[in-house]
């Protein structure tokens, strides 16, 4: 199950897995988004690729309007499935 957070203004936190479950509840905080954001992967366990989907969708929307998604906290093997899809030529990652 996916957790997201919102508490602080400007930042995601994202708990859990980002799958295809879990696919239009993500759709309904990220089309939301109309300015730079960070989205913090710190605790998220498992991305599949309809939330890599979700978060490609939001970045060229934001893109559109010189706008941007700054992806942090990635552990390891979350970090390696952005870096094989080439997604790390597409976020700003830290």
């Amino acid at each position: 199950m996916l957790q997201i957070d919102q508490s602080e203004p400007g930042v995601i936190r994202l708990a859990g897995r980002f799958d295809a479950s879990q696919e239009q509840k993500a759709r309904q905080v990220f089309t939301r988004i109309h300015t730079s954001c960070v989205i913090s992967f710190e605790q998220l366990e498992y991305i599949s690729s309809a939330g890599l989907s979700v978060l490609l969708e939001t970045q060229r929307r934001l893109d559109r309007d010189g706008h941007t998604l700054r992806l942090v906290a990635m552990r390891p093997p979350i970090r390696n499935v952005f870096m094989i899809a080439g997604f790390d030529a597409v976020f700003e990652i830290d």
